[in-house]
């Protein structure tokens, strides 16, 4: 009887501990679910407000995003100085394009924002390859890494299309932001609705490198951990003796 009441109250510990570690995970600086919190951020923004000054609003939610990566990934010194002083030069033309027309400034700023995108995946896979166990965090990174590589693609083609002659989607017309977003998703899953096409290059090569980025990571980072990953309640338990 006394085995049971004590394993009655880990129990009971567990779950009240489960919504503490859950509000932890997606509030903490040095957390990844913070990082994804801020990713959703980003896209609902993107997606819902098209006003000129909406775009320096998001380049400012994407330097906080890269800022906790930074964190949640313990990257260097030397890197956090350098990614620093772009993420300082990048909050400059945050506030300058509220004072540049918007045809010049949108494609700069969908250069900066795809460029912020593309660092960070990188700095959360060396650390998720660093990391000795596989928990919370690993499968939170993994997930936030996937979704910055779609974000990153989205903002490219939005850079494609605002600097290259002609519309980035031809007579489909060029579109606002949210349209990127859903192509670039589409792309990354490889889902492909076949609405939104690219006219010619180099916005056909990027889809395809999308495709195949997005499937190799699937099959591999993302299915790795998923399959290793384990509660942070499970791990260490001895095994139950009923179950043989």
């Amino acid at each position: 009887m006394a085995d049971d009441d004590l394993d009655h109250q880990v129990q009971d510990q567990r779950r009240l501990h489960r919504p503490r570690q859950l509000i932890e995970a997606f509030s903490s600086p040095d957390s990844y679910g913070l990082v994804v919190l801020l990713i959703l951020v980003t896209y609902a923004l993107s997606a819902t407000i098209t006003a000129a000054w909406a775009v320096s609003l998001v380049l400012f939610v994407q330097i906080a995003t890269i800022w906790v990566t930074l964190q949640a990934s313990q990257a260097h010194r030397r890197l956090r100085e350098v990614t620093g002083a772009i993420l300082v030069v990048s909050a400059v033309v945050a506030i300058l394009n509220l004072f540049i027309a918007r045809d010049v400034a949108g494609g700069v700023m969908a250069v900066i924002s795809g460029l912020l995108y593309l660092v960070a995946p990188v700095i959360i896979v060396r650390r998720l390859v660093l990391r000795q166990t596989v928990d919370t965090q690993t499968l939170l990174g993994a997930i936030a890494a996937y979704l910055m590589v779609g974000m990153s693609f989205a903002f490219a083609y939005q850079a494609l299309g605002a600097l290259q002659g002609g519309s980035f989607f031809g007579s489909q017309g060029e579109g606002p932001f949210p349209q990127y977003l859903f192509f670039s998703f589409t792309t990354l899953t490889t889902t492909g609705y076949g609405n939104l096409v690219p006219d010619a290059n180099p916005g056909q090569t990027l889809a395809v490198l999308e495709m195949l980025i997005g499937q190799l990571f699937l099959v591999t980072a993302v299915a790795r951990v998923v399959s290793a990953w384990q509660p942070r309640q499970d791990r260490g338990r001895p095994p139950d003796p009923d179950s043989n």
